[in-house]
């Protein structure tokens, strides 16, 4: 399966940016939106919504649970902490 899959970037000021990878993740195990909702038992639309979110997402621990069993990750896989490069 091709997907288009990205990060979503929260920037945090002091050049702290969390990158939200639910994208990437999936398209690393080829696992699709209804495949993952049936995995977690979350809606469609709401697996959707954290996948394509413009901003990152509020998730509390049941969801941020579910995700990483079903995807069978950390949740350092789906977050990731770094410090914002200034692009040249």
């Amino acid at each position: 399966m091709l997907a288009f899959a990205c990060n979503i970037t929260a920037r945090l000021g002091n050049g702290v940016v969390i990158r939200w990878r639910l994208a990437i993740v999936m398209a690393e195990r080829d696992i699709r939106n209804k495949d993952l909702a049936r995995l977690t038992g979350l809606h469609p639309t709401s697996i959707s919504r954290l996948k394509n979110e413009k901003r990152f997402p509020k998730i509390d621990e049941s969801t941020l649970s579910a995700l990483c069993k079903a995807l069978k990750c950390q949740p350092g896989d789906l977050m990731v902490y770094e410090e914002d490069v200034p692009e040249k």
